[in-house]
């Protein structure tokens, strides 16, 4: 009878029994490497050695910034500007209540700058009506609450800066710096800066094996295995670090709908076009550059720059959300990223853009599960515990912020990896046979919010 395999093991070799069945592809197939989503935005600062694990930096306040508090202003009329002083701008008509005796609320009507100002009843509270498009209290005796609750009012600390940040043409006319023949102490202003702060953490964690797991493993390349699995953990634990940071440094926080925090997120909180234009120009108002620089390799100089939009941050949660949204003129206001690739740079995971904005898709993009309302019948929503999930929608504006990534210089690296084989190297009265070895890797991360009014956070709701 002629030799034969039989293609075991449905059916046994004719010479008997087979050892091996199965073909083992050595170069197994590989989980792809982790993007680097949020640390290529990243301005990255080297931090040297004997100065401490902080970093500082000083960010001067512009001028005409309502940030310029200080008490060494003197308007034109030559009356010191304390910034202790308060100013309260309010519409044509107001009333008001003063949650105070009468002497505040007479000492609220005297405040009023060249208008007409009425206060009525016997005992506190007391109404104080306004009649004048703009009124001026320059003491402080109006809370923050009584201005809110005023359609059209806002309340400002006062300051040596001119105007500050107003927009306001009655304002501005009021108080530009004109001179008389004389001159005179008239028109001083002051400047302010602040002190930024970026502090570092070390991280690091380790794996234990026995010479017995390499020699008799499957796996030839075990050990190498190993250890691009331990830079790739490293990476993407330093990539939810960064991403925490730019959650909770933003200084520009809009909620989609009529919510204004997560417990009153619902089924309308549901992100729109107007949401993001609103967010667009509140980035405008803060000065937030349109362009983006990207690093696109491994040195820290080898940069492009994205003209004329900003980054947008979202989970794949959210692509049906923005697919669907339709714009001012109810067309279609999602452009696919095909559309307009050839014609510039693209980011890692960008999918898209909206207006100004380019969407990059984070798979591990974070969320706030279960945080907003009661879903209640809603099924087609993201939830967990019976409660709507929040989702972030993270805009990053240019020099935003600056931290350590895992980029190189090319003459070093900012982690560090310690690798003790079995042997002489780790022999010890704990293991005097010297069986096992281990590898480690730690590394230092550090975050410093440079401009948060530059980062802007949408918080929505997300159909399935």
């Amino acid at each position: 009878m002629t030799q034969a395999y039989n293609a075991p093991p449905a059916s046994a070799s004719s010479i008997g029994p087979q050892i091996r069945t199965d073909f083992y592809i050595k170069k197994a197939l590989i989980e792809a490497d982790k993007e680097k989503y949020f640390s290529q935005l990243a301005d990255v600062t080297s931090m040297p050695k004997h100065h401490g694990k902080k970093i500082k930096r000083f960010h001067y306040i512009p001028m005409l910034d309502d940030a310029n508090l200080n008490d060494q202003g003197i308007d034109a009329a030559g009356v010191t500007i304390s910034a202790s002083s308060y100013s309260v701008t309010m519409p044509l008509v107001s009333t008001f209540t003063v949650e105070a005796d009468a002497t505040a609320a007479a000492a609220a009507v005297n405040a009023v700058e060249a208008g007409t100002a009425v206060k009525s009843g016997s005992a506190s509270p007391w109404t104080v009506t306004v009649s004048k498009r703009v009124s001026k209290f320059t003491t402080d005796v109006l809370s923050a609450a009584v201005v809110a609750a005023l359609p059209g009012s806002f309340r400002a600390q006062g300051s040596g800066n001119l105007y500050g940040s107003s927009k306001d043409v009655g304002t501005i006319s009021g108080k530009l710096p004109t001179l008389g023949e004389h001159g005179g102490r008239v028109n001083r202003v002051g400047f302010k800066r602040k002190e930024l702060e970026g502090t570092f953490e070390k991280f690091g964690f380790f794996d234990e094996y026995t010479q017995e797991s390499l020699d008799f493993d499957t796996d030839e390349e075990l050990d190498q295995h190993v250890h691009r699995e331990m830079i790739r953990g490293a990476h993407e634990i330093t990539e939810d670090a960064l991403q925490i940071d730019l959650l909770s440094s933003a200084g520009v926080v809009v909620y989609a709908g009529a919510a204004t925090s997560n417990a009153g997120m619902d089924a309308t909180s549901l992100v729109t076009y107007g949401d993001l234009m609103r967010t667009s120009i509140l980035l405008d108002n803060n000065l937030t550059p349109k362009y983006t620089k990207m690093i696109t390799g491994t040195r820290f100089v080898d940069t492009k720059v994205i003209p004329g939009a900003r980054v947008a941050y979202i989970g794949s949660e959210l692509l049906p959300t923005l697919r669907a949204m339709k714009d001012l003129h109810n067309e279609p206001a999602f452009i696919p990223v095909e559309r307009y690739a050839a014609g510039g740079n693209v980011l890692r995971g960008e999918v898209g853009s909206i207006d100004a904005m380019r969407f990059v898709v984070v798979p591990e993009m974070m969320k706030w599960a279960g945080e907003g309302a009661p879903v209640g019948n809603n099924t087609d929503t993201y939830e967990t515990n019976g409660r709507f999930d929040v989702f972030p929608i993270l805009i990053v504006g240019a020099e935003s912020f600056t931290t350590i990534g895992f980029q190189t210089d090319g003459k070093s690296v900012n982690f560090k990896i310690l690798h003790k084989k079995p042997g002489e190297a780790t022999a010890d009265k704990n293991d005097p046979y010297g069986e096992t070895g281990f590898m480690s890797i730690k590394w230092y991360y550090g975050f410093m919010a440079l401009r948060p009014e530059r980062l802007a956070l949408i918080k929505t709701v997300a159909k399935l």
